[in-house]
């Protein structure tokens, strides 16, 4: 029986860690940027330059020790970095939902998104699970020799790893996000009629001015009441807000494209009835040169050979990106956008939307965009 359950606990337990790993190692910029919000949390953000290194080894180590569960390699070590991980888990999930800092854990990505209290009841489970193989680390069996098993480990960490680089350097194998090819960015936008919105419950301080007495009520009870009448009563403090119940949020929240004036031409530019590229480098200073080079010279191209119409989305100032785009000869209409919506967009600096009427028709990092024939024979001559 007891063999069993330990058995039962390891099968769970290597699903699960090798679930979330190659979840988050499919994005592993996203994680990254997951961390950094961690980072400003505990004021540690002088290892903002480290935590795409950070995340991938995280996402490694998570899919290592899962697999090397489930075949019972090195199970006394393993057991011990079981049990570590998810205690630290543990607590960065109970922090993020007890002082409501990291509102997603990013424990699944962007997959899978859980409530901060969702990821630490998730981790109280694991931790029950992981106690049970940590308790019977020692009786653990190996199914391959010890040689054969650490050769398998050892795969298991290249293949994790290439994940992690081949995902950052050309874009996530899965795309969980809402700018994601086939997605009409304007329908994303779109509240439709009759979906019911986020419902919060508001509770007042009260206390009265003659006597001192106090009160707390919630915004039903302090309108039913009439309380609101007695000019004796006076409502102190900030009122606190909770979510009662979660209604319906499209997709995209916060995309709002404007010009060096301030002028939004975010319908404008999702209008367009025509092939169209979006060129999103969210951050000017860090973006790769050479990549943005040769999305500058494919957007001349198509502008002399199909009049395509291109724009550079970056959140950096006016002043700032107009003089980067003059430097680097430019040939792009600069708006500006602000840095999370950029980020979402796709999963690199600089990256590239092609869009028809609104639409995502397809979306490449710097890396792997098609070269202009490959480009026009696919998109342009149809």
């Amino acid at each position: 029986m007891r063999n069993k359950l330990v058995w039962v606990c390891r099968i769970l337990v290597g699903l699960l860690f090798i679930f979330s790993g190659l979840i988050k190692i499919n994005d592993p910029l996203g994680f990254s940027y997951k961390l950094q919000e961690y980072f400003e949390v505990f004021n540690i953000t002088f290892l903002n330059g480290l935590a795409l290194m950070i995340a991938i080894v995280l996402c490694t180590l998570e899919i290592v020790l899962g697999f090397t569960l489930l075949i019972g390699v090195r199970a006394v070590k393993v057991a011990w970095g079981l049990l570590l991980l998810i205690i630290f888990f543990g607590f960065l999930t109970f922090y993020s939902a007890y002082f409501k800092v990291v509102q997603t854990c990013g424990c699944f990505g962007d997959a899978i998104p859980l409530t901060p209290w969702q990821s630490f009841s998730k981790d109280m489970v694991l931790l029950a699970l992981v106690l049970v193989i940590f308790v019977n680390r020692k009786s653990i069996q190996p199914a391959f020799s010890e040689k054969t098993g650490d050769r398998l480990a050892w795969g298991s960490i290249i293949v994790a790893l290439g994940i992690g680089f081949y995902t950052y350097s050309f874009l996530p194998v899965i795309d969980f996000l809402a700018y994601k090819v086939g997605a009409n960015i304007p329908n994303e936008m779109i509240t439709p009629p009759g979906a019911e919105p986020d419902v919060f419950e508001i509770t007042y301080q009260l206390k009265n001015k003659k006597s001192g007495e106090t009160k707390t009520m919630t915004d039903k009870e302090y309108l039913k009441s009439n309380i609101w009448k007695d000019n004796s009563w006076e409502v102190v403090g900030t009122p606190e807000s909770r979510l009662v119940k979660k209604g319906f949020t499209p997709k995209i929240i916060d995309l709002s494209i404007k010009d060096s004036q301030g002028n939004d031409y975010t319908k404008e530019l999702l209008a367009n009835p025509y092939n169209n590229l979006f060129v999103v480098a969210y951050d000017l200073n860090k973006t790769n040169l050479n990549g943005l080079g040769n999305l500058n010279a494919l957007a001349i191209n198509l502008h002399d050979n199909f009049n395509t119409r291109t724009v550079l989305l970056t959140s950096n100032s006016a002043t700032d990106a107009e003089a980067f785009a003059k430097k680097n000869h430019l040939a792009m209409e600069i708006f500006y956008v602000d840095a999370v919506p950029l980020k979402e967009m796709v999963r690199a600096n600089p990256g590239v939307l092609l869009l028809k009427n609104g639409t995502i028709i397809n979306k490449w990092h710097y890396h792997s965009v098609p070269k202009y024939d490959d480009l026009v024979k696919e998109y342009f001559q149809k």
